[in-house]
């Protein structure tokens, strides 16, 4: 294969879940720049839409559907639609998930107060709702015996932050999953099928601003400072920052990669606090 196409993901199918997120929304889009056809999953089938009409110049290589990606059922019907569409799915990005408020430590809830159902809740999010895509949308890609898992984890996997408990834990299985499923692909299905994970240092998001940011000044908080102060790139990450190793992976350019996760950080996890 030439140079010039070792990045090159047109006539390739992939879905995004949580694909309605501020990361999501970003993979998606450098997946339909480098020519995919992109199925976008989110629960709420109206925010899933507004992605897709962002991509106004390429609609006719777009589809948002709605899904909970605990939900098998869900999933299976998603898999008809976009294999009714486009026959194929050749990548799968695990991007759905997050923290649940109810779920976190803070300095009016310890771990002891933490409720059963809230842990139960994040834990489904992140490790159910990475598994079950792969069980259902990734049989497809056993099907065809070929294509990329990209699962999303987080740096809480490696280095558990305070806090956020079930998000870590959850995480941490993902991660451990993924190296699983990279090995149970390549030695029970086909060599052809990579299984990776990308783990995010921190992005603003929806779920995680108010405690990084004072929405009242626009300055960061103690805990956002703290962050910065341990990012030797000096800065959160922006959405886009994911972007290049995302088709990395995705694409043929990484064909001999698998069972690996890969920091994108600012240097967060190198840097030991001197």
């Amino acid at each position: 294969m030439s140079d010039s196409g070792l990045f090159d993901l047109r006539e390739r199918t992939a879905v995004v879940t949580g694909g309605s997120g501020v990361l999501g929304r970003a993979m998606a889009k450098g997946l339909v720049d480098a020519g995919a056809q992109v199925c976008i999953i989110g629960r709420d089938q109206n925010k899933a839409e507004q992605v897709a009409r962002e991509f106004a110049s390429a609609h006719d290589r777009v589809l948002a559907l709605s899904a909970d990606v605990t939900q098998r059922a869900a999933l299976e019907r998603a898999a008809e639609q976009i294999l009714a569409r486009w026959e194929r799915i050749d990548i799968l990005v695990n991007a759905a998930g997050g923290n649940r408020p109810d779920a976190t430590v803070t300095a009016n809830q310890t771990f002891f107060d933490l409720p059963r159902e809230a842990l139960g809740a994040a834990v489904d999010s992140n490790l159910l709702g990475t598994i079950l895509p792969c069980q259902v949308l990734g049989k497809a890609l056993a099907d065809a015996r070929a294509g990329s898992i990209i699962n999303i984890s987080s740096m809480s996997a490696s280095r558990p932050l305070t806090r956020v408990v079930a998000y870590a834990a959850s995480k941490a299985a993902v991660e451990n999953f993924t190296r699983w499923l990279a090995v149970y692909m390549a030695r029970e299905v086909s060599p052809q099928i990579r299984v990776n994970a990308i783990a995010p240092g921190f992005f603003l998001g929806e779920q995680n601003r108010a405690m990084l940011v004072d929405a009242t000044t626009g300055e960061l908080t103690p805990r956002g400072r703290a962050i910065i102060e341990h990012t030797p790139a000096g800065r959160f990450g922006e959405p886009t920052d994911l972007v290049g190793t995302l088709l990395w992976l995705a694409s043929p350019a990484s064909a001999f990669v698998t069972g690996i996760v890969v920091p994108v950080d600012g240097g967060f996890s190198a840097f030991s606090g001197v």
